[in-house]
């Protein structure tokens, strides 16, 4: 049985998740923006908390944790590489190792870039990765720490999951990475459909994540640096797929 999923809005452009296994009751929470509303979820739901999954050490991610754990009491799992910077962690992870939610199995990635030890969670038989600040819906995160071979790399081991995963990202930047995308990869038919249903979706108030993989590998500029389009429109014809990534972000930083 697949976990259900919960999105929260947290902060002013957060999210959180919960993944729910019903067959055993066990309940995760992926990454701590804010304590308020992940704590008015659980009692919604009556779920009970079992675990908290942290994807990196950013405030934004974490500084909701320890409200949560005052009232909801979980194990703490986050990337040994990162332990030094994240709250205190019951268990630490790395890149091959597994987490067990409930009767399901997660995979956990190195997704270093953004900052160095971050960490996503793929979860296949769900079809679900949490990807918090590596790949978002029609963008990447900023990078901060890493270099950006570095975060093209991590973005490649994301690209290559299964094209029907559904990717959950850690904030609602869509509709900005939309117009974004569009000065780099104008021709494509595809984004200028998908511009107009987040500009639609926004206006309803509704989240724009999830998004299947297959999704951002039609739409998103950082997966598809080898595009002849977008090579073509950079002027970057004989640059290697790392050079263009490294020019798009480059590009959005100043955007």
């Amino acid at each position: 049985m697949s976990l259900q999923i919960l999105t929260i809005p947290c902060r002013t452009d957060n999210y959180a998740y919960l993944a729910h296994d019903a067959a055993t009751g066990d309940t995760a929470l992926i990454d701590a923006p804010e304590a308020a509303p992940i704590l008015e979820a659980l009692k919604r739901t009556g779920w009970r908390l079992t675990d908290v999954l942290l994807t990196h050490h950013h405030g934004d991610h974490v500084e909701g944790l320890a409200g949560v754990l005052a009232e909801a009491p979980a194990r703490v799992i986050g990337a040994a590489a990162d332990a030094r910077r994240l709250p205190s962690l019951d268990l630490a992870v790395a890149e091959g190792d597994t987490v067990v939610i409930g009767s399901e199995t997660g995979h956990v990635i190195d997704v270093s870039g953004h900052t160095v030890g971050h960490i996503a969670f793929h979860f296949p038989d769900s079809g679900a990765v949490f990807t918090a600040d590596s790949l978002m819906a029609l963008g990447c995160g900023r990078v901060f720490e890493g270099t950006m071979p570095q975060m093209h790399a991590s973005l490649a081991k994301l690209a290559a999951l299964p094209p029907g995963t559904l990717v959950y990202s850690g904030h609602e930047y869509t509709a900005a990475n939309a117009a974004f995308a569009r000065t780099v990869d104008p021709g494509n038919p595809r984004l200028a459909a998908r511009a107009e249903e987040i500009a639609r979706t926004r206006a309803e108030g509704r989240p724009t994540v999830p998004v299947p993989l297959s999704e951002e590998l039609a739409t998103n500029p950082f997966l598809r640096a080898d595009d002849p389009a977008i090579r073509a429109h950079l002027g970057m014809e004989g640059a290697t797929d790392a050079e263009v990534f490294a020019e798009i972000r480059r590009r959005k930083d100043g955007f």
